[in-house]
């Protein structure tokens, strides 16, 4: 695994930069897409938006501009919850709709997926209910045996917590 001071932050495409520096992060867009625009978090409260970015190792703001030399609009984010040895979880991956159609959901995808602190994982995974065309492109498949997997899940977990 590649010395820590040589694994890279920011990347950069054009006038896009991709950043893993969490102070970097506009965390009102972030809550604001999951609670209001998102399927999947749909009115998930501002607190659990802050704990799930602070305890996930790897989040990845995207941004027009560059947020190290100037102000910058973060566009896009998504964040990778894991040990960064053994087992990786794709989560909350969104690129704000004027933004849309540039290719920019593929960069971030290929910057996630080439990660170096990801090259080990032996299991990566992601679930997603429209998008399995792009994320099929960078290497994720249907589970091989979906009867293996289990799973707790509570629905309106959000609304109960109001």
């Amino acid at each position: 695994m590649a010395a820590v001071d040589q694994i890279p932050t920011r990347w950069r495409r054009d006038e896009y930069t991709i950043s893993t520096e969490k102070g970097y992060l506009d965390r009102e867009v972030i809550f604001h897409f999951l609670n209001k625009e998102s399927y999947w978090a749909k009115g998930i409260p501002g607190e659990v938006v802050a704990e799930s970015i602070e305890h996930s190792p790897l989040c990845f703001g995207m941004y027009k501009g560059d947020p190290t030399i100037g102000p910058a609009q973060l566009i896009g984010f998504a964040r990778v919850i894991s040990d960064l040895s053994t087992f990786a979880y794709l989560a909350d991956v969104f690129v704000i709709q004027p933004f849309r159609g540039r290719g920019l959901a593929k960069w971030l995808i290929s910057v996630i997926t080439a990660h170096p602190q990801l090259q080990r994982v032996r299991r990566f995974m992601l679930v997603t209910n429209d998008a399995h065309s792009l994320y099929a492109k960078y290497g994720f498949e249907p589970l091989d045996e979906p009867s293996l997997f289990m799973q707790i899940v509570r629905k309106n977990v959000y609304q109960e917590r109001a």
